[in-house]
Order: C-alpha cells, then structure tokens, then sequence
C-alpha cells in the first residue's frame, strides 16, 4: 500500500508535528496516546519519505487541555515548512480571550513563507457563538483573508465542535475565506448532517467550504462519493488526510483509495484540490 502511495505522489492536507507531554486523560494514569508523534522535523520527513508523500500540509499537535503546548510548536511548523518544499505550515491559533496574546504572536507569523493555514478548535475550550471569542474570531478569518491563508477548524459531535455551532463560522466567514471543516463532521450526526444536505447547501451558496475525511465512519467515504457523483458538486472540496499521529496514514489512504475509485475524484482527493489550495 505505501508504494502504491509512493507511485501516484500522495498529498496530504493535515497532519501534525510535535509531541504531546504524558497526561492523566479521563481520570486515569498520565499516557502518550499519540505513539507516532515526531518531536523533530526529520522525523516528519522520514515519515514522508516512507509514505511516498509528495505534499504535507504541518499543523501543530495539540489535545493535552493546556493551549501552551499547541501554540509552542508553531516556530517548529514554519520551520518544517521553510526547510523542505513538500510541507506547508499550518499556525495554531485560538479565540478563547485568555489566549489572545498568544494567538496575536502566532498571527505574526502567518506572513512567513511556507505558511498556508490557521488552525483552531473549541476542544481545548471557546465557542463559536461565544460572544467572548468573537472578536479574536473575527481577527483570526481577517489575517487569513489578507495573507490568502486556510482556516482549519475541528469538527466532531456535540458541544462546541458540532457542526451545529462551527456552521456559524462558515455562514459568517466563508464567503472571502476557505474554511476546512476537519473529520467532516467527526461522527454519524455530524456526517448524516453535511453530506445529507448541507455541505452541498454551502457550496451551492458560493461558500468556500472543504473538507478531510479523516476519523470518518466507514459507510461516509463510500457516501459522499455518491453524493458529488449524483449532485454533479463538490468533487474539489475533499482532501485527503493522514491526521498523523491522531490517524493512520495506511488506514486513511485505504479507505479513500477505495471509497474514490482511482478516477477523476481521486486524483482531486490525493492531489489536485491541495494544490489548489497550497501551492
């Protein structure tokens, strides 16, 4: 599978660098659940290497409940992204208010070479219909309209990621911004929600709205491509994505490999949307 990858020169949309400290999740003992983490950029570049990736677009790891850590790799993802062409950089950002310093001093950044993306999610707190982080909401999409960037947000059921609340953003701020909704939803309602109906709603209302396929159910793969194939839309808004270390990239490339069927939409999955957006 990894030569077959090598073969037709995989792009991929997100990913992560750095490596998380140890932490007692859920009440139990501190783990390091992310056993792929890469600490340095040569690390990531092996990995590419093994993969046959030809693109990597490098965001910040991040899921410990302390932001500092996320915001700390940003420096490590511009770097990434200026020492080796196939990566660009993905800064992380937050409009939670006790993160507005640091999301000012990422934002710097994002006129660096090699930075392509914003990165936010509510899963270290925040809300999109917060009142609170509206103004750093507004800041973040402002910088990323000016500099041409993407802004990445996590997606996944219920609470503050459900695509009930990030569907806001993409009503607020799509329109003159690409918004890549990650993991499509993350879950069966968020699925059923965007493929059933409104991610094709958005499109067709001049939203510029994308989408990775990563931690997806199996059935939605195989779903959405018969969605784009019956709606005619759509076929250059899905990227694919390893979500390493979260994800798995041989898992990920299978499934998509699969649920696309080598025609015109993989090529646009593994390749052309990216390049599109990144290059």
């Amino acid at each position: 599978m990894v030569h077959d990858a090598h073969r037709h020169g995989v792009h991929d949309a997100h990913r992560h660098i750095g490596v998380l400290p140890a932490f007692p999740f859920y009440g139990g003992p501190p783990v390091n659940p992310d056993t792929t983490a890469r600490a340095t950029i040569g690390q990531l570049i092996s990995d590419l290497d093994a993969e046959g990736t030809e693109r990597a677009l490098v965001i910040p790891n991040y899921g410990v409940p302390d932001p500092a850590v996320a915001f700390s790799f940003n420096e490590l993802a511009v770097e990434a992204a200026q020492s080796d062409d196939r990566v660009r950089a993905g800064l992380w950002v937050s409009p939670r208010p006790e993160d507005e310093q640091r999301t000012l001093k990422a934002l710097k950044l994002a006129g660096e070479p090699g930075v392509k993306a914003l990165k936010l999610s509510f899963l270290l707190g925040g809300r999109p219909t917060d009142p609170a982080c509206r103004p750093l909401l507004d800041r973040i999409f402002a910088e990323a309209s000016r500099h041409g960037l993407v802004v990445h947000v996590h997606t996944s059921p219920g609470a503050a990621s459900d695509i009930d609340e990030v569907g806001h953003l993409v009503d607020w701020y799509a329109d003159r911004v690409a918004l890549h909704l990650v993991h499509f939803g993350g879950g069966m309602s968020g699925h059923i929600k965007l493929a059933g109906s409104r991610f094709f709603d958005w499109i067709t209302a001049g939203k510029r709205v994308y989408t990775d396929l990563s931690w997806a159910i199996g059935f939605l793969p195989y779903w959405l491509a018969q969605e784009i194939e019956r709606r005619g839309i759509g076929h250059d808004r899905v990227l694919f994505a390893s979500d390493q270390p979260w994800g798995d990239f041989t898992g990920e490339y299978a499934r998509m490999t699969a649920a696309t069927g080598g025609g015109e939409l993989a090529d646009l999955v593994f390749r052309g949307t990216f390049a599109a957006l990144y290059d």
